[in-house]
């Protein structure tokens, strides 16, 4: 049986000024999904996840979070419904070390059963505990991502968005980044990724969706994704 989905996007329009980037967009995520958003740079990714999270209001068009509208709402209104963001470039504060960023923004105001805690972050990226008094901008570009996963995780999200986790990280890192991205995906934590590693991405994603000058081309599972590799060519250029 099909549950109540935790987003929908209907008929998507958003833009910048005069400037339509996204041409309506239908989309669903259920509870416990991991969904990839895939395309090539420019074709409406981007803008797609500002526009869930608040940082771009829909010219038309419907979002929904738990079937509530939350189109045009502040930021802060809709991370507190449970939608969190590790926002492409980490955004860490160089002034807050690492416990500082964790303990900041903590909460579980809805109520998760076993909910993120301090010490369930460190579990989760042990480095973090090692570097727990260092500043922000003290830590490596891995560090600092490893940070800005755990302080969203720290809100304790029903929803939590990944734009471009991986991005300029060395191998290593990247491995560590998607072995705990794996790790949330057994827990249940339902997450849109974007990330341009579509080789690692259709091992951990249930669904994928591919945009092409701001509408959904294609969506389909992993399975079907890896099977064509055709897709991969002609909308992300891999």
């Amino acid at each position: 049986m099909k549950h109540e989905a935790l987003l929908s996007c209907s008929g998507l329009q958003a833009g910048y000024g005069g400037s339509q980037v996204l041409f309506g967009l239908d989309f669903e995520i259920q509870p416990g999904e991991v969904i990839g958003l895939l395309g090539r740079n420019g074709m409406g990714k981007s803008t797609t996840i500002k526009s869930i999270v608040g940082l771009l209001a829909p010219s038309r068009g419907d979002i929904r979070f738990l079937g509530k509208p939350i189109g045009g709402q502040r930021p802060d209104a809709i991370a507190r419904m449970g939608v969190a963001i590790v926002p492409e470039g980490r955004h860490c504060f160089p002034n807050l070390t690492v416990r500082e960023h964790l303990v900041a923004f903590a909460d579980n105001r809805n109520d998760l059963r076993d909910g993120w805690t301090l010490e369930r972050i460190y579990a989760l990226f042990p480095r973090l505990k090692e570097r727990a008094d260092n500043l922000g901008n003290q830590l490596s570009g891995g560090e600092q991502q490893m940070l800005a996963i755990g302080r969203a995780l720290s809100t304790n999200p029903r929803l939590l968005i990944l734009d471009e986790a991986t991005e300029g990280l060395a191998p290593v890192i990247r491995d560590e980044i998607w072995r705990c991205l794996a790790l949330l995906k057994e827990q249940g934590q339902t997450t849109l990724v974007v990330d341009k590693y579509v080789d690692r991405l259709v091992q951990l994603a249930d669904r994928h969706l591919i945009v092409e000058r701001g509408r959904i081309v294609w969506s389909g599972s992993s399975a079907e994704l890896a099977a064509d590799r055709s897709l991969w060519h002609r909308y992300m250029g891999v």
